[in-house]
């Protein structure tokens, strides 16, 4: 037994001292030698890109969640499908992902590796956490420290992705299931939901809640009257099931808990989020939060951290992609 604990501390220290730069655990100072600035230099090409357009503040965060749910925070992804590899983000719960997410990376990716000490040594997985807080800033949301040293995947497949994905119909119990298997809890749940305080969604994922709903009644009786006439006519039976419309009716460009308030009154769009306040659990974390906004971003705050830490990849089963569209 002492002989195999000596062999271990030897194997131990042969493998720090091969990877003497990097870490099995994140921190928030991971790139304070090898690129002192990480954070400047994405934040600037995170407003850039912003001013062009504030789609990229909603596609971002969806971005991050979308990786993070399937094998981990590894900017998985982001890769291209090639002739031999349908890869993540040719999956159809991903093909909705729009491409200004994916700029924000890729222009960030850009201006660091433009910087002669950052080149190369700052993963695409710690670009994607570092943007997604940066445009939760930028639309009024709170502000929070990132834990850094994720290592980007090696693997990115279509399969992967079917079943791991919270769905626009699910109830609660869907919801919390999937939550659970990446050690979330119903209340981060809740909290990471309220994502949906931004961006859009486009109609055919609500034809079924305002047309023949349930095959009985023509509309979801949990929405709320008025809004289900508007969503009528913003989304008639004939239109395009492309066409988007705001996900928060109220302030759609703005972080906030107006989303837990129009979850009170019927508003949510999603039967997802609905339910949210529909079902006597969380119902009164909804009404906690509609009341408290700084109770709420706490918890956002606590939700988004503990998701950044979800299969996270070190340098023995990750790299630092070159590209972050393309394995090297």
């Amino acid at each position: 037994m002492a002989r195999f604990g000596m062999v271990l501390a030897v194997a131990l220290c042969l493998t720090i001292s091969l990877f003497p730069d990097t870490t099995t655990a994140l921190s928030r100072n991971f790139y304070s030698k090898s690129c002192p600035n990480v954070e400047k230099i994405v934040r600037n090409a995170v407003q850039k890109k912003v001013k062009q357009t504030f789609v990229a503040v909603p596609a971002t965060l969806r971005l991050f969640f979308h990786d993070c749910f399937v094998n981990g925070c590894d900017a998985s992804v982001m890769i291209q499908s090639t002739p031999n590899n349908k890869a993540e983000k040719d999956h159809p719960d991903n093909i909705s992902l729009a491409g200004d997410g994916f700029d924000v990376v890729i222009q960030a990716k850009k201006a660091l590796d433009a910087n002669p000490s950052c080149r190369n040594k700052v993963s695409c997985a710690d670009i994607l956490t570092l943007a997604t807080r940066d445009v939760v800033v930028i639309a009024g949301g709170p502000t929070y420290e990132v834990e850094l040293g994720r290592f980007d995947g090696l693997v990115s497949t279509a399969a992967s992705v079917q079943g791991n994905l919270p769905g626009p119909s699910d109830n609660v119990d869907k919801l919390n299931a999937l939550f659970r298997k990446n050690k979330l809890t119903q209340e981060d749940m809740i909290a990471l939901s309220a994502a949906h305080t931004l961006g859009f969604a486009h109609c055919g994922k609500i034809f079924n809640r305002i047309y023949n709903f349930n095959r009985t009644i023509s509309v979801d009786p949990t929405l709320n009257k008025l809004y289900a006439k508007e969503l009528q006519l913003a989304c008639p039976k004939n239109v395009d099931p492309r066409i988007a419309l705001n996900m928060d009716p109220v302030t759609p460009k703005k972080f906030d808990n107006v989303y837990f308030k129009n979850l009170q009154q019927g508003k949510g769009l999603f039967t997802s989020d609905q339910v949210l306040f529909t079902d006597g659990r969380s119902r009164p974390t909804v009404n906690a939060w509609a009341r408290d906004s700084l109770a709420f971003n706490r918890a956002f705050v606590t939700a988004m951290t503990k998701l950044g830490r979800v299969g996270v990849k070190t340098n023995l089963n990750g790299n630092i992609r070159r590209d972050c569209g393309a394995f090297n």
